[in-house]
């Protein structure tokens, strides 16, 4: 038994979120949870958020999930279009400022 959830465009870049997310593989889905309440990183909340809709997910294909008994089996996250903006520099010159998002998914299975 495993369920998936995915979150499209998220603000804020890949790089910054595998942070969070190297945190969570492999654990235990009440341990991932604390982990994430407790972290200090922006996207943690948003990684938490992932988890609890993977939970819904697995509760509604299952019927009723032990939350206790699933683990976060795969998760990563892959760069989303970048926003592109730009800033006036001295000279008459422009530089542009990228505005990355990423895309995250999230699995957690049922040990066995």
């Amino acid at each position: 038994m495993g369920a998936i959830a995915r979150v499209r465009n998220l603000r804020g870049s890949a790089r910054k979120a595998r942070l969070v997310l190297d945190l969570i593989r492999g654990k235990s889905v009440p341990e991932a949870q604390q982990i994430l309440r407790f972290s200090k990183k922006r996207v943690a909340n948003e990684v938490a958020k992932l988890l609890n809709s993977a939970i819904a997910n697995a509760t509604v294909k299952e019927g009723r999930a032990d939350i206790d008994s699933l683990f976060v089996s795969q998760v990563f996250a892959d760069d989303g279009p970048i926003m592109k903006r730009y800033r006036t520099r001295a000279h008459g010159r422009a530089t542009v400022i990228r505005r990355r998002t990423c895309h995250i998914t999230l699995e957690i299975m049922g040990k066995e």
